[in-house]
């Protein structure tokens, strides 16, 4: 059976992040990370809650997938119902990335905020931390091997690069062997050019398949 990966690309945070911002003399500070799976995004939860255990409150949130496809889940931490936890969640949802939870932290500072108040308060401290988080891409991706004779090999090179494929190793004998990773978009139209400049000869063999690469994020 074949098997048909999405060539949608992914938002993901790159790595962990923490921001701080204080509030009516309370210090809100708010912790994100990567998390692809429910555990993941438990235990992330569990070690800030330890690292800021005589905080008085630790909200967790976290989305785990993409679109239609995720699992989402916030609480307060004895904050007042809706107060936390919930606007936590939903800054995470309206930012675009998946596969990430976020820990805030807040150490009471005399001053009650009010539902309102708390609301802003959880809100901007998730789009504080967001507004530092490096940002990554989760995208389905094939691994290639192509044999290439040294009197094609420059021109090789360059439908790598225009196609946006990233070289993992290159072995010179009596041909030079390219490895070569490539979103599963990007192949195909690879492939046709490779063949148009070897008039049939040349061809890229799959040897894997990762439905969930990580690369650096680039906007295009």
């Amino acid at each position: 059976m074949t098997q048909i990966l999405s060539s949608e690309r992914h938002v993901i945070p790159a790595r962990e992040a923490r921001s701080e911002i204080k509030v009516s003399n309370s210090r809100f500070i708010a912790t994100a990370a990567p998390a692809f799976t429910v555990d993941e995004a438990k235990a992330f939860i569990a070690r800030v809650k330890s690292e800021f255990s005589d905080a008085t409150h630790n909200v967790p949130a976290y989305v785990i997938g993409h679109g239609n496809s995720i699992i989402a889940h916030c609480h307060d931490d004895g904050e007042p119902s809706g107060t936390a936890g919930r606007p936590a969640l939903a800054v995470l949802r309206g930012s675009g990335l998946g596969d990430v939870a976020v820990v805030v932290t807040r150490y009471f500072g005399g001053t009650k905020l009010g539902t309102g108040g708390l609301v802003r308060a959880y809100g901007d401290a998730v789009r504080s931390v967001l507004a530092s988080l490096p940002r990554a891409l989760k995208v389905a991706t094939h691994t290639v091997v192509v044999a290439v004779p040294y009197a094609y090999f420059e021109r090789a090179q360059r439908l790598v690069t225009a196609h946006e494929g990233q070289v993992i190793a290159q072995t010179f004998a009596v041909e030079v062997t390219l490895t070569v990773r490539f979103a599963v978009e990007r192949l195909p139209a690879f492939q046709g050019a490779l063949r148009e400049i070897s008039n049939g000869a040349l061809q890229a063999d799959i040897i894997e398949t990762n439905p969930a690469t990580i690369v650096p994020f680039s906007a295009e």
